[in-house]
């Protein structure tokens, strides 16, 4: 082998090898979530905060870590997993239809989390959400 395909082979391997830890990374677990396995662990959502302003009208939606928080009434809330369970798309809250919709392949779930177009596997994880004055407990 001559030394510049060996350089050449070389930096290819070696730029492969750097970016593989971020290309694993975006796939991995988030702490963010609660701990909804009879932990402590708890999420607090200050409706208060501008990222929050869409919580301020029945429809809207808003994303906290890989939690997507939804507003179905008056007083109530639903909060979800955002991450689509087929390929970890980060899925997105379509008020006119009420559904959520992953859009890498096209998977719909309902808001109870439930499956309702594949290729996704799973229903995504739900969670509990807890009004206290200006701010939403998740756990």
């Amino acid at each position: 082998m001559e030394r510049k395909e060996f350089i050449k082979k070389f930096a290819v391997g070696g730029s492969i090898l750097l970016t593989a830890p971020v290309l694993f990374n975006a796939c991995s677990d988030d702490s963010t979530e609660p701990d909804n396995g009879g932990g402590t662990n708890n999420t607090i959502v200050d409706l208060g905060q501008t990222a929050y302003s869409a919580l301020g009208t029945v429809g809207g939606s808003a994303n906290k870590g890989n939690i997507i928080i939804i507003r179905t009434g008056d007083t109530s809330y639903i909060a979800l997993s955002n991450v689509c369970t087929h390929q970890q798309c980060t899925v997105g809250y379509n008020h006119g239809t009420t559904e959520l919709i992953c859009p890498c392949h096209g998977s719909k779930y309902s808001t109870s989390g439930a499956v309702t177009n594949g290729p996704a596997p799973t229903s995504l994880k739900k969670y509990t959400v807890t009004k206290d004055g200006n701010s939403l407990k998740i756990s």
